[in-house]
């Protein structure tokens, strides 16, 4: 079972906390034991599976991302001016694998699953594919 879920972002650099979306398509699927995949169709985002309880994190983070990738570059010569979402797109991956055991998914007691916008605001979807039983 796959589902595609549509989300609108609010600034340029986000990460979206989509736990309770996957919970949901894990729930749907009636699968008890397997795995679902979270993926994301962008070149300028991406998924993680992070800390959820502290938002802090979140904000260290994307700031680190943007020490690590400056927004300008004088060096960059794509033409859209966003080389920096495609290198953290790259860095955070486009999918991410949970592992389901009871019907629910094997998180951390500290971890959510995040949607990673790097060139908002846009209007975004990803995928769950449920595999499993």
């Amino acid at each position: 079972m796959m589902r595609t879920y549509e989300l609108s972002t609010t600034e340029r650099d986000g990460m979206i906390d989509v736990t309770s979306f996957v919970r949901e398509a894990v729930a749907e699927s009636g699968v008890r034991e397997g795995y679902a995949i979270v993926y994301c169709p962008h070149t300028t985002a991406g998924m993680a599976i992070n800390e959820n309880a502290d938002p802090d994190v979140i904000r260290d983070v994307l700031r680190r991302f943007d020490e690590l990738y400056p927004w300008e570059h004088r060096l960059d010569r794509h033409a859209e001016g966003n080389t920096a979402a495609h290198l953290k797109a790259i860095t955070t991956g486009t999918s991410q694998t949970v592992l389901i055991s009871g019907g629910r998914l094997v998180l951390g007691t500290w971890q959510g699953i995040y949607f990673c916008e790097f060139d908002g605001p846009r209007r975004r979807k990803f995928h769950v594919k449920v595999i499993g039983d």
